[in-house]
Parts: C-alpha cells; sequence; structure tokens
C-alpha cells in the first residue's frame, strides 16, 4: 500500500469513528437520563408514601376528637345537665301550681 492509499482509508474510518462515538454518547446520556428518571419516581414514591402515613394519623386524630366532641355535646344536652345549669347559672326554678296558665 502506498502512503496516498493509507491516508485515504484513515479520512474514510475517521467519520465511522466518529458516528460510532455518537451513537454511544447518545446511549450512555439516554441510559443516565433513564436512570435519573427512575430515581425521581421512586423519591416520589418514598415522598408519597410519608404523606399517606402523616394524612392517615392525622384522620385518626381528628376521629378521636370527633368522637369525644359528641361525648361531650350528648352530656352537655342530657336533661340532668341542662336543669342544673337553669338552677345554679340562671335561678331558674320549677313554676308553683299556681303559676301554670293553661291556654285553650
Amino acid at each position: 500500500m502506498t502512503a496516498s492509499q493509507t491516508a485515504a482509508k484513515t479520512k474514510e474510518r475517521r467519520p465511522g469513528r466518529r458516528r460510532n462515538l455518537l451513537v454511544w454518547a447518545a446511549v450512555l446520556s439516554l441510559v443516565v437520563v433513564e436512570f435519573v428518571f427512575f430515581t425521581w419516581c421512586r423519591v416520589q414514591c418514598v415522598n408519597t408514601g410519608y404523606q399517606i402515613t402523616y394524612e392517615s394519623r392525622r384522620q385518626q386524630e381528628l376521629s378521636k376528637l370527633q368522637s369525644n366532641l359528641n361525648i361531650e355535646l350528648a352530656r352537655l344536652k342530657a336533661p340532668e345537665n341542662m336543669s342544673r345549669i337553669a338552677r345554679e347559672r340562671l335561678s331558674l326554678a320549677m313554676p308553683e301550681p299556681q303559676q301554670i296558665v293553661v291556654v285553650p
């Protein structure tokens, strides 16, 4: 082979080598992007799990509070409690028989 033939073959190989390098760089970039996307998805899943756990605990606490408030409301609405409040705070008493007026 002559020097001119060797130079011609070298020039022919370089564009092919450059194309191979670009293909490998593109494949490697795609793999890296896919890995980053997968990692981001996993982080989002973990964060969502933490958020669900937090909201579940909060919902349980609010359910307990609602139950306690319902019990308190029932206690306050009890007839015994109402009559005690009427006597002590409002100074009310049961009417005497002569105070009762029947409306026809």
